[in-house]
């Protein structure tokens, strides 16, 4: 094996990756910049403090996961991937720049961000699972893994600069800037596809259209205990687990009475964490079964932690550990399940995987902002680190099973 395939970032030799991951880059600075101004906005100005309207705009824009995964997984699998992908991040962009206007304007109303948290999360519900299975096209199986922990090393830098950037922006100028700052940062990501070298992709076996198309999917996962058990323990901390929109607003306003930019360095104190997580994944030859035991205990740990903090910096730091648990699992959960399915499966099989993660929070947020408004956000956080013992005894049992009947799936490490 060369020097290139041992590399942290042997991904980023290929010209394609290099054009996509700064695009999305941007895009993701973008992205952080408006959830953090959304949920100060709905906190703070549309509402009283309200952690359950926060749930609720939290359930509608991950709702569609769940609703259009007939869908989704079709599209991915069926439809030309890197055009599905201009049509989605385009969507998307129009209408963060829709919703600037309305705050900037100042006639915003919480039913507008409402029924913005569904649109938005509609097109989301498309681009999400051709976005995890076009990340082959770029760099091909041999360095897949490797591409996915970059993409959320990627994701998660942003995650550092995007919510105290907004922090700034809200203190500065209000949060109908944040929104227009995001809208403008599509224009990344799109010119990083129209650049592609279209034909340097590794093309994959595409699937074919056929009746029943979506319930194959679905019985291929049935037929496969490792499978299940991965979805298990993603339905399990994806539902009550990845609410952090609610438990850092909360914890910030209701427990520490920090303002727009304490918030906003919550978040990224949060980002530290998934960004470790995802380099220490980017350096792993294989991801393993045994990963996401350990990741899906420590998430339960760092919840439990932030459960207890006495003071801010505290919490910060107990965030951080959560951080790295979250993604340590979440990131192990997509390379696991890509490597281990058929190609021409990839599609359905990770629109499941994001329908199960994400489907969960229209259940979960509603309840945990339930719970942090009655009982208090230590409580909420409590919930997070229930879910991660949970989703940790799943991974115990299953190992347990296969061992009795000595059976090992084609998941490593199981």
């Amino acid at each position: 094996m060369n020097a290139p395939e041992r590399g942290l970032f042997r991904s980023l030799h290929s010209v394609n990756y290099r054009l996509w991951i700064a695009g999305t880059f941007v895009s993701n600075v973008g992205t952080w910049v408006q959830r953090t101004a959304q949920d100060w906005l709905v906190l703070t100005v549309l509402t009283h403090h309200s952690a359950s309207a926060v749930g609720l705009v939290m359930a509608l824009q991950f709702a569609p996961q769940a609703l259009l995964l007939p869908w989704t997984g079709y599209a991915a699998d069926h439809l030309d991937q890197r055009k599905l992908l201009i049509a989605t991040q385009a969507t998307m962009g129009a209408l963060a720049l829709v919703l600037g206007v309305l705050t900037v304007s100042g006639i915003v109303q919480l039913w507008h961000v409402y029924v913005f948290a569904f649109l938005f999360g509609s097109a989301a519900a498309f681009d999400a699972p051709v976005r995890q299975v076009f990340v082959a096209q770029l760099v091909g199986d041999t360095h897949l893994a490797n591409a996915v922990a970059l993409n959320s090393s990627s994701f998660n830098g942003a995650r550092m600069v995007g919510p105290a950037l907004s922090g700034l922006l809200i203190a500065a100028v209000g949060t109908g800037w944040a929104f227009l700052l995001n809208g403008a940062s599509f224009v990344a990501v799109l010119a990083s596809l129209m650049l592609l070298r279209v034909a340097d992709l590794h093309a994959h076996p595409r699937a074919q259209h056929t009746r029943g198309s979506f319930t194959q999917g679905f019985r291929y996962v049935w037929a496969r205990p490792d499978l299940l058990a991965v979805l298990m323990m993603l339905f399990l901390i994806g539902t009550f687990g990845l609410n952090f929109p609610i438990f850092i607003s909360t914890m910030a306003v209701g427990v520490f009475h920090a303002n727009a930019l304490g918030y906003g360095l919550l978040s990224s104190f949060m980002a530290v964490g998934t960004l470790s997580g995802a380099l220490i994944n980017a350096g792993r030859a294989q991801p393993k079964f045994s990963t996401l035991l350990a990741g899906a205990g420590f998430f339960g740990i760092g919840c439990t932690l932030a459960a207890i903090a006495p003071t801010y910096w505290l919490f910060a730091a107990a965030l951080v550990i959560t951080g790295v648990a979250a993604l340590i699992f979440t990131n192990t959960t997509n390379s696991l399940m890509q490597l281990s399915t058929e190609p021409a499966m990839r599609g359905r099989v990770m629109a499941l995987r994001i329908g199960i993660a994400l489907g969960g929070t229209p259940i979960g947020a509603p309840i945990v902002g339930w719970v942090a408004d009655h009982l208090g956000p230590r409580w909420a956080l409590g919930l997070g680190a229930a879910a991660g013992f949970a989703a940790a005894l799943v991974a115990i049992l299953f190992q347990i099973g296969q061992r009795r009947t000595g059976q090992s799936g084609p998941i490593r490490g199981v």
